[in-house]
């Protein structure tokens, strides 16, 4: 079946064929939480990214695989409410932003910054913070075979804008973080899976940069 990353709460997952890696998306809980397991397929390792509920869900999906990591990209509990439970009977290794890390109610093993590394089985994924929704907000980017960019972007970026921020500071910082840090960086058919609802592309995005700018959010 063709990947559309068009999922619902309670629905089935979405799965993706990125090469060596095999992306799952899920729909969790009562703020439609993307949650995302990664699976080498030469390995079968799995990771999760966003633990964010609905724990016998996320299980499920698992299907009793092994889980050497779970990512959690920000702070906000929406993304880690599920965490604890799935920690506990996977024995996974947690990881957050290093200036995240305090705002997480469960113990973070490894903290990361931009430019550290996370593998899942033969796969590395490349950490990028981003600034603004929250202090130590990061991004996870993959390199598929062909290519191809898939970026996981938690709440800083979304078909249609930036994240939610609390003042125009973090506003402007944060757009010039998305700007600069994935508009600026990553090409055009580079596929990104934000935290919540639909995916999108940098090139589909890319020309709407100067009306966000303007509207302010």
């Amino acid at each position: 079946m063709t990947y559309t990353g068009e999922v619902e709460v309670g629905g089935p997952a979405d799965v993706q064929d990125a090469g060596d890696l095999e992306i799952t998306k899920l729909a969790v809980g009562p703020m439609a939480n993307n949650v995302y397991v990664l699976r080498c397929t030469l390995t079968d390792e799995r990771l999760v990214i966003d633990a964010a509920d609905e724990a016998d869900r996320i299980l499920d999906v698992l299907d009793g695989a092994p889980v050497k990591r779970i990512v959690t990209t920000h702070r906000h509990p929406d993304h880690w409410g599920a965490l604890e439970a799935l920690r506990a009977v996977t024995g996974a290794e947690t990881i957050a932003g290093e200036r995240d890390a305090e705002g997480i109610d469960v113990v973070t093993d490894v903290l990361v910054a931009t430019g550290a590394r996370v593998r899942v089985g033969s796969c590395e994924l490349e950490v990028v913070e981003i600034v603004g929704h929250t202090p130590g907000s990061i991004a996870l980017a993959y390199d598929d075979p062909d290519g191809v960019v898939h970026l996981f972007t938690g709440d800083s970026l979304f078909p249609g804008g930036v994240g939610k921020t609390w003042s125009e500071d973090d506003f402007a910082t944060l757009v010039d973080e998305v700007e600069a840090k994935l508009f600026g960086r990553f090409p055009d058919d580079t596929h990104f899976y934000p935290g919540h609802g639909n995916d999108s592309t940098l090139g589909a995005e890319r020309p709407s940069l100067p009306e966000w700018r303007s509207r302010g959010w």
